[in-house]
């Protein structure tokens, strides 16, 4: 039985444009290979993108979750003080 080919990571994704746009850059290859190249670092460049939100959304997600978990200190003397006056300017 083969073995399942494993999804390359986000860094290992980065890795490949990097190489990509050093082979590019360089100027050794002709118009076929680097028109090649080029595509596939844009196929790249798109999955990345994609990486990049999803991480984004558990990032918003779990900051969501902990914001909603947080209850201030009723003893906190700076919780009091917030409670007592609203517009954050202090009593004179």
């Amino acid at each position: 039985m083969a073995a399942a080919k494993k999804e390359p990571t986000f860094d290992d994704r980065l890795r490949r444009i990097e190489g990509i746009v050093a082979e590019l850059e360089k100027g050794d290859l002709g118009l076929e290979p680097a028109i090649d190249r080029y595509q596939e670092g844009i196929a790249l460049l798109k999955d990345c993108h994609a990486v990049l939100g999803g991480f984004r959304k558990r990032v918003e997600e779990l900051t969501a979750e902990a914001e909603a978990s947080l209850e201030a200190y009723a003893a906190d003397p700076d919780f009091a003080a917030a409670e007592g006056d609203e517009d954050g300017e202090e009593d004179s």
